[in-house]
């Protein structure tokens, strides 16, 4: 037997490469999936090298520390060998748990191929040495240095791709490293030497090989370069990165600017902290006074309480907060805004802070109470006209019955005379043309109105299951279905809004009347109603038919008041459609067109699921100023 020991100073050297090469590798290796397919290997070539090169340098240097009083040297096919399988297993590892597909359950085969790999890097390096003994191993320790550098090889490739932070890096690469080294000198205590008669062979060796300490030193250096350079590279990527996010940042503030936002941020639990630039620009108020909850002193007294509600609610249930306020401004005016903040997660998942935009849209809703004014105000002269209109009729009707009572008596007067026939029968048609005349007139003045009240309605909001709703409007149409042939089918999945139940029902039953009405008698009808989600929250139900449709110069025309396309055959006063448009504008929806002649017609209606805001106050004559929305 042949005592050994080692040296604390190239022990402690083979320790600090093995830890500077973890984190090495853990940096590089972690920047693999974030990267383009071209850099994605060049990193991966940095990682394998660093891990790769780094352990079989910690291997090499701790093969150097190793003192056991005889000449070594060792075989330059087997030590390089023994390099190559570091480097390839360990790049292959990583290449594998560095998919964008790969999953966290990778690393459970990665990580026992890399350990098996930096093994037999261990015993290969070992099988290298030229010296006058023989090596001989304990089975259980030698299957323990396996164990532990498979489950050091596990850990590293599960640390290597989770977002950890500088220090959670080196925290990493500390344990790793020390891990590595556990595995090498476990490996060192499992061989047993026995020396052999050193004769010429030991005198040979000793005059050929260079100091243990210098080859130590030199393998020492070389691996430390190749590690600088590689995190060298990495402090460039991360200058790069860091640039592009300056940029990013750079670029988000100006699209803010541009939307005439303001950019806020706030601690995780909701309180304004730290220089708010943007806000105060826009208040006036200082840090100390904007901090905590100090920036609802900004806030209209009106809108703040229920701000403040909304945007505890909205951070205890970590959604998205939408809302609406007037915010006092540097000017002293007090100004509408419109308020969207998301919460930013960290790599846990947890609130790291929450980013908020003021936009300013005081014009808008400006612009938005002139019109609802404006559309009020048309509205009251319709009606005012619609109703003074109807009592001349009235005159001319009566007057009309007082005519044809004339007309009997003229006619026994005229009974002998020889234009007497002719002359009734010119008075009985001038009075056909006044009644018919009169008729129409009372039902354009009937449709006005009805347009009239129509907007000036006020909604009341239920949850609506779509599905029956529209089955039932096809059921109480039924009969004419079934006299024209048609089948109406409705979808089995209509979503469900929150709307006004009249108005909506007065939509469908408009659209599939006039999908009956219209029909190809060439062909059975086929009538359908479907959905779709539709962007902003929203649903697109569309009712679609066979018939004859709509040539594409009427395709805006039809929804205009009076106005009726194609063959006339089938009684209307042109009001339906501008009816259907009316109420979906109500309810803040919008109603669509598609048409072809012979083909068929679609119409589609969107609606929001929820109610929009405001909309059931458009008929009281004092609209609230602020139009809250509740956090999604």
């Amino acid at each position: 037997m042949v005592p050994t020991g080692y040296n604390p100073a190239l022990v402690a050297l083979s320790l600090a490469i093995a830890v500077l090469a973890s984190y090495t590798a853990l940096d590089l290796g972690g920047r693999m999936r974030g990267a383009g397919s071209g850099s994605r290997w060049a990193w991966l070539l940095g990682a394998a090298l660093a891990m790769g090169g780094g352990i079989w340098s910690m291997h090499f240097v701790g093969m150097l520390a190793f003192e056991m009083g005889l000449p070594a040297a060792y075989d330059l096919g087997d030590t390089l060998l023994s390099l190559l399988i570091a480097i390839g297993v360990t790049g292959a590892a990583l290449a594998w748990v560095g998919r964008r597909e790969a999953g966290r359950w990778d690393v459970l085969v990665a990580g026992p191929v890399m350990g098996i790999g930096v093994a037999a890097m261990h015993y290969t390096g070992m099988a290298a040495m030229r010296m006058p003994g023989n090596l001989a191993y304990s089975v259980p320790i030698v299957a323990l240095s396996v164990g532990i550098a498979v489950a050091a090889a596990t850990v590293a490739l599960w640390l290597t791709f989770q977002p950890t932070g500088v220090w959670q890096r080196f925290v990493a690469a500390l344990v790793m490293g020390v891990a590595v080294a556990g595995m090498h000198y476990t490996g060192m205590a499992a061989a047993t030497i026995s020396a052999e008669d050193a004769g010429a062979h030991s005198a040979h060796l000793a005059a050929t090989s260079i100091g243990q300490q210098n080859l130590a030193l030199y393998v020492a250096g070389v691996t430390f370069v190749i590690l600088f350079l590689a995190m060298l590279a990495s402090a460039f990527d991360q200058q790069r990165v860091q640039g592009e996010l300056r940029a990013s940042e750079e670029r988000f503030r100006a699209a803010v600017r541009a939307v005439r936002g303001v950019l806020w941020t706030n601690d995780p639990q909701g309180r304004m902290a730290g220089e708010q630039p943007g806000w105060a620009a826009l208040t006036g108020q200082s840090r100390a006074e904007y901090e905590g909850f100090g920036w609802a002193d900004a806030v209209h007294p009106d809108d703040r309480q229920a701000s403040v509600e909304a945007w505890n609610a909205t951070v205890a249930s970590r959604g998205t907060f939408v809302h609406e306020h007037r915010v006092l401004a540097r000017d002293g005016l007090w100004r509408h805004f419109s308020i969207r903040a998301v919460p930013v997660l960290d790599a846990q998942g947890a609130i790291r802070e929450w980013v908020g935009v003021h936009t300013d849209i005081t014009e808008q809703r400006e612009a938005e109470a002139e019109l609802r004014e404006s559309n009020e105000e048309i509205q009251r002269y319709a009606y005012i006209v619609s109703h003074d209109l109807r009592a001349p009729l009235v005159n001319v009707m009566g007057f009309t019955s007082e005519l044809e009572a004339v007309r009997e008596e003229l006619r026994e007067l005229l009974r002998d005379h020889p234009q007497g026939a002719r002359i009734d029968d010119d008075i009985a048609e001038a009075l056909g043309f006044i009644q018919a005349a009169v008729i129409k007139m009372e039902r354009l003045i009937a449709a006005i109105l009805k347009l009239s009240r129509e907007g000036r309605r006020r909604f009341d909001p239920e949850p609506l299951a779509m599905t029956r709703l529209v089955r039932g409007i096809a059921d109480a149409q039924r009969h004419q279905a079934d006299r024209k042939g048609a089948t109406v089918t409705v979808s089995d999945s209509l979503p469900d809004i929150v709307a006004d139940r009249l108005a909506v029902e007065q939509v469908f039953g408009n659209l599939i009347d006039n999908a009956l009405k219209y029909l190809d008698p060439a062909r059975p009808g086929q009538i359908a109603i479907t959905a779709r989600s539709a962007p902003g929250n929203r649903v697109g139900y569309a009712v679609t038919d066979n018939g004859r449709g709509i040539a594409p110069q009427d395709h805006g025309r039809i929804f205009e008041l009076f106005r009726r396309s194609g063959a006339q055959d089938q009684p209307g006063e042109g009001i339906g459609l501008a009816s259907v448009k009316a109420l979906v504008r109500a309810l803040g929806g919008r109603i669509e067109v598609s048409s072809r002649p012979g083909i068929g017609t679609t119409f589609v209606v969107t609606l929001p699921r929820e109610p929009v805001t405001g909309r059931g106050e458009a008929a009281t004559s004092n609209p609230p100023e602020t139009m809250s929305l509740a956090a999604e």
